[in-house]
């Protein structure tokens, strides 16, 4: 019986293409094509394709959307509007930041002034299309529970985010910007 410690030593178990044959069975370990196929997607996320942006692009807006929900819900005794503007603020400034040191690795190269400055910008446009939805909302439905207007706000926010990312990859945080304050 061989020692399972002895099958993961590629050299006695005939490690052959990247997974490891059981000694004389024929049979491969599934373990190192799955450790493979996630070190290649780690490696994927990291890089800077448009692929690897866009997947960190969406887990920032995951979480600068859960922020924004957050304080929507907190602030919302100020009224819906005021809850929207704080929760977009804080949110954006959350969002900007780490899209420029993570999303974009722009950290080097794009200032905190000029993210947020520019980011910004664009995030404007995004807190003018949910405001307007917001009022829209309340003229033809009254008002509703606070998780049906941030789903609305979530939906908006989600639509134009894929334009937003365009945006920032090709004018903000582009390889071709310089810092500049």
């Amino acid at each position: 019986m061989t020692c399972p410690s002895l099958l993961r030593r590629g050299h006695l178990a005939g490690e052959a293409g990247g997974t490891a044959e059981i000694a004389g069975t024929g049979l491969h370990r599934a373990g190192d094509t799955v450790t493979q196929a996630v070190t290649h997607a780690r490696n994927h996320l990291r890089g800077d394709d448009t692929f690897g942006q866009f997947a960190r692009f969406v887990v920032v807006g995951g979480l600068s959307t859960l922020l924004y929900g957050l304080v929507f819900i907190t602030a919302n005794g100020f009224g819906d509007q005021l809850a929207n503007l704080i929760g977009a603020v804080l949110s954006t400034l959350l969002a900007n930041e780490l899209h420029r040191r993570l999303t974009f690795h722009a950290g080097g190269r794009v200032s905190w002034f000029t993210a947020q400055w520019e980011g910004g910008g664009l995030a404007a446009v995004g807190l003018i299309a949910t405001s307007l939805s917001l009022a829209g909302f309340h003229a033809l439905f009254g008002d509703v529970h606070a998780l049906a207007q941030i789903s609305l706000v979530t939906a908006v926010t989600g639509a134009i985010g894929a334009m937003r990312f365009v945006a920032l990859r090709a004018w903000v945080f582009s390889t071709g910007t310089a810092q500049h304050d």
